[in-house]
C-alpha cells in the first residue's frame, strides 16, 4: 500500500466534477417541492455517488450555498459543513461497513437499520430536514434490507434517506421500486488518468493503466493508486504469462505478504486482477471459438477459472479460510485451465 497518497472521505470533498446532471435534477425536485423520500445513487464505485449524497445533505440541512464549489456546492465555513466533517450533526445519520471504532466490518448490521426509524421519528433538531445516508445499501445484509424496507414503507415527514448502490440488481425489487434513482457514469479514460496524476503524483503511463483498471471510476482508481494496484496488476499479469509453470519462490514471498490487515487488501486486489485478466482470457477465447479457431473447452475451462477466482476471497471472508491456501487452490485451478487450453 503507498503511504503517501491520501484519499479523502466523501464527506470531506467538497468539489464535484461532471456532477451537473444529477445536481440539477436534484435541485429542480428540491426547487418544486417534489423532493423524494428515498433517492437510488447509481453506478460503479468510485464515480461520485457519496461525494453527491454529502453535498445533497450539506444542502438540506442548511448550509450556505458556495457556486465556487459547483452547482450544489455548500461554503467550507459554514458551521454545517464543519459538522458534517465532525461527524457530529444532530441531523444526519450515516450507515456504512465502518464501525464506531473505526473497524471494517462484513456487512452494515441489523442493528444499524433498526435505528432509522427512532432517528426519523424525531422532528429535526436544527435543520430543515433530517437525512440519512447508506452507502452502501449493497452492504446491507438481509435483514438489515427488510428494516430499511420499513423505514422506507413509511416515508418520514421532513426525512430523506441516500442509498449508494454500486450493483441495484442485486437489491429488493420493493427497496428499488420506492426510490428515485440517480445514474452516476464513469468518466473518459484521459480524464481520470489526469485526477489521478494530479491527486496521485504518478507519471502519466501509470495514471493511464489505473484508469483502465478503474474503468474510467476517478474515486476508485485513485483507491487503486494508494493500495499499490500496479504491483499486484503486475504480478498477476506475471502469474499469467508463466502458465502452466509456476516459480514457486516468488509465489512464496507473495503469500507471505497476505498477512495482517493490509495483507487482506493485498490478497483481495491480487484476486481482482486475476480475475479481470483471467476474464479476458475467457472473452478471447470464446471470440476464437465464433471464428472457428478453437474448441469449446477452452473457453468454458476460463470461465470457470473467472467465477472461481471472483468467489474465493468472498468464501475466505465467510467462514475465515487461510487466505495462503486460498491462493495455492487457485493456482491450481489456474495451471489446469492453461494446460487445457
Amino acid at each position: 500500500m503507498s503511504s503517501d497518497i491520501t484519499v479523502p472521505h466523501p464527506r470531506d470533498v467538497l468539489t464535484f466534477t461532471h456532477g451537473e446532471a444529477v445536481e440539477g435534477a436534484f435541485l429542480d425536485a428540491l426547487a418544486r417541492g417534489r423532493l423524494h423520500h428515498a433517492w437510488m445513487l447509481c453506478g460503479p464505485e468510485g464515480v461520485g455517488k457519496a461525494t453527491f449524497a454529502y453535498r445533497a445533505a450539506r444542502r438540506l440541512l442548511g448550509a450556505r450555498p458556495d457556486p465556487a464549489y459547483g452547482l450544489m456546492g455548500s461554503s467550507p465555513n459554514d458551521p454545517v459543513s464543519h459538522q458534517v466533517s465532525a461527524r457530529s450533526h444532530p441531523d444526519l445519520m450515516v450507515l456504512e461497513r465502518v464501525g464506531e471504532d473505526g473497524k471494517l466490518r462484513k456487512v452494515i448490521p441489523v442493528d444499524d437499520a433498526r435505528r432509522l426509524p427512532e432517528f426519523f421519528s424525531k422532528a429535526p433538531a436544527s435543520s430543515p430536514y433530517r437525512v440519512a445516508i447508506i452507502d452502501s445499501v449493497d452492504d446491507m445484509n438481509s435483514n438489515a434490507a427488510n428494516a430499511l424496507l420499513k423505514t422506507l414503507e413509511e416515508p418520514p415527514e421532513r426525512g430523506v434517506l441516500f442509498l449508494i448502490s454500486h450493483a441495484p440488481g442485486g437489491l429488493l425489487p420493493t427497496i428499488r421500486s420506492r426510490c428515485r434513482r440517480l445514474r452516476f457514469s464513469p468518466w473518459d479514460e484521459d480524464e481520470t488518468a489526469e485526477f489521478v496524476e494530479r491527486h496521485a503524483g504518478l507519471n502519466p503511463e501509470d495514471s493511464l493503466h489505473l484508469a483502465r483498471i478503474a474503468h474510467g471510476a476517478p474515486g476508485r482508481a485513485l483507491e487503486l493508486a494508494s493500495r499499490d494496484a500496479l504491483t499486484m496488476d503486475r504480478a498477476a499479469r506475471e502469474i499469467l504469462h508463466s502458465l502452466p509453470d509456476v516459480d514457486f519462490a516468488p509465489m512464496q514471498a507473495l503469500t507471505d505478504s497476505f498477512r495482517g490487515p493490509e495483507g487482506v487488501l493485498r490478497f483481495e486486489l491480487l484476486f481482482e486482477r486475476l480475475a479481470e485478466q483471467v476474464h479476458e482470457r475467457a472473452v478471447a477465447s470464446a471470440e476464437r471459438l465464433s471464428a472457428g479457431q478453437g474448441g469449446a473447452a477452452p473457453s468454458d475451462r476460463w470461465y470457470q477459472v473467472w467465477d472461481r477466482l471472483v468467489r474465493l476471497p468472498r468464501e475466505v471472508e465467510a467462514v475465515n479460510l487461510d487466505r495462503t491456501d486460498a491462493f495455492w487452490t487457485a493456482m491450481a485451478e489456474l495451471r489446469a485451465a492453461a494446460r487445457a487450453a
